[in-house]
């Protein structure tokens, strides 16, 4: 059974049970049964029951304990995913935001009964600030995108308090920015002006100057950037973009590489979002949960989102009154937990702690690529700073390409590095390996890609068909993203027991 369930097909919990099979019971009514009719309208009620299924309570538990057991996660292994950080969580995180006084707080309960809770927040925004080099924060934003939006909204702001809203239209973004750059521009009505790389792997300054005018509301940059590169020109690039009026934005996506070695405000950036669930260590995955604040200079502090977290003596209160405010963009303080559990990290290690954070994600970064270099083409032949970009594109000649890599790195137990993005660099892998993976788990990653490359050498067919291993072989990924099939039908309402299976396999395809 343990092999059933770990490999090969896995049935769906519809599929399981038996009918009138149950994994509980509820007592006798002691009171008199009340007609559903008089609870619900009968134009809402079904005239059938649901399809659910009707299984034991082992067979749940073995079902998700079994499910459970096929996530990886970066308590399982190795999770090198570029520009994502997903970094090990410590486990003295979980326990500070379970304690009883965060845990089960209410976001409605009155000031004085959550004093513990705000003064965390308020710290918390102090330590960021003082990594950030800025003057103010907000904890509110839910995810580092968020923190974006958020951050063009306060640009929009300033520039519309100083009557040039309607001048300033263009927001400047790099060729190889994440995606959200644009997004969140977009979203606030901007119009996305693109910048290039240059040889270096940095933004052509001359460029940026040719870009730069007017209409310049501000230039949004990750640094070091998404090929894993500082960028060398920043003081300029600043000055740039300040001298014509326009505001610098960072996307604090890739700060795993600079805590406390350099601070956004001391190159100029004057708006900084922080992902607290990469940097900071925080769980993440699957879409949340998440935290992006963001810290602004000492001018942009009206603008901020109500509420704000003051202190008057020994005691924490809410402040409402911000005429200046673009408002609340979140229900309450933000993902409370997350900020429990970031600031438990920053606690814990202190800046000499943050620093040591840095310096070990850019040693193994450099480490892995330069062990990898002689496998991959090296676009940007310089130290990396947290990640590393390499491309897979010498492999086309055998008919393999990035993503079949990435496919048979699976069959091996690993997760995949996150692949063709930068979309600047061509069969682009990218890889970060973060600070606490040892040199025998690099080491072994390297073996694994050497392994890999050879069998493209010898057995390109093996790897294009790849995974062979994993419950799920490879997808027609067009087709599931175009025609994703969500529901299961049940055998009764299909042409036969075959036509059933096939339906179902579907379902857990799709």
């Amino acid at each position: 059974m343990t092999a059933y369930l770990l490999k090969g097909s896995f049935p769906l919990i519809f599929e399981r049970g038996a009918p009138g099979r149950r994994g509980y019971r509820l007592p006798a009514l002691d009171v008199p049964e009340e007609p559903v009719e008089n609870l619900i309208p009968a134009a809402q009620l079904r005239s059938d029951p649901p399809a659910l299924p009707e299984v034991s309570e082992p067979e749940v538990v073995r079902h998700y304990v079994g499910l459970s057991r096929r996530n990886y996660g970066v308590d399982v292994g190795f999770y090198p995913l570029g520009s994502c950080t997903m970094k090990y969580n410590p486990k003295v995180n979980e326990w500070a935001a379970a304690l009883p006084g965060f845990a089960r707080l209410h976001p409605y309960q009155p000031e004085e009964t959550v004093q513990g809770a705000l003064e965390l927040i308020w710290r918390l925004e102090r330590y960021l600030c003082e990594i950030a080099g800025l003057s103010r924060a907000t904890l509110q934003p839910a995810a580092g995108a968020h923190g974006e939006l958020l951050g063009l909204m306060i640009m929009r702001a300033y520039h519309e308090k100083n009557g040039d809203g309607d001048r300033r239209t263009e927001v400047i973004v790099p060729d190889s920015a994440h995606g959200t750059n644009p997004a969140s521009a977009a979203m606030c009505g901007y119009r996305v002006v693109q910048v290039q790389t240059n040889e270096r792997g940095g933004v052509d300054v001359e460029a940026l100057k040719a870009l730069v005018s007017d209409r310049t509301a501000g230039l949004m940059l990750t640094n070091p950037n998404t090929l894993g590169l500082f960028e060398e020109d920043i003081v300029e690039m600043a000055r740039i973009v300040h001298e014509a009026g326009g505001l610098l934005y960072y996307d604090g996506a890739n700060a795993n590489a600079i805590l406390g070695i350099c601070r956004p405000g001391d190159m100029g950036f004057d708006i900084v979002h922080f992902n607290l669930h990469k940097t900071f260590s925080t769980p993440h995955g699957g879409g949340g949960p998440g935290a992006g604040p963001i810290a602004v200079r000492d001018d942009l502090v009206p603008f901020l989102p109500v509420p704000v977290v003051e202190r008057d003596g020994d005691r924490y209160y809410l402040d409402y009154d911000r005429p200046e405010s673009v408002g609340r963009i979140k229900g309450f303080l933000g993902n409370f937990g997350v900020l429990v559990r970031a600031y438990t990290y920053i606690r814990m290690h202190g800046p000499d702690g943050l620093r040591a954070v840095s310096e070990q994600a850019v040693l193994n970064a450099n480490y892995l690529m330069r062990r990898l270099a002689s496998l991959f083409d090296l676009p940007y032949d310089r130290h990396c700073k947290h990640e590393f970009v390499v491309s897979g594109r010498r492999y086309k000649r055998h008919g393999v390409r990035t993503l079949d890599i990435a496919k048979r790195l699976l069959d091996y137990g690993l997760h995949a590095p996150t692949i063709y993005f930068p979309l600047i660099v061509d069969e682009a892998i990218m890889i970060e390996p973060t600070e606490t993976e040892t040199k025998e788990t690099l080491d072994e990653f390297v073996a694994i890609m050497e392994a890999i490359v050879k069998e493209i050498e010898e057995d390109p067919e093996l790897v294009r068909t790849a995974p062979h291993e994993m419950p799920v072989r490879r997808l027609d990924e067009a087709r599931a993203a175009r025609q994703p099939d969500l529901c299961w039908c049940a055998p009764a309402a299909v042409a036969g027991p075959a036509a059933g299976a096939g339906g179902a396999a579907g379902g857990g395809d799709g």
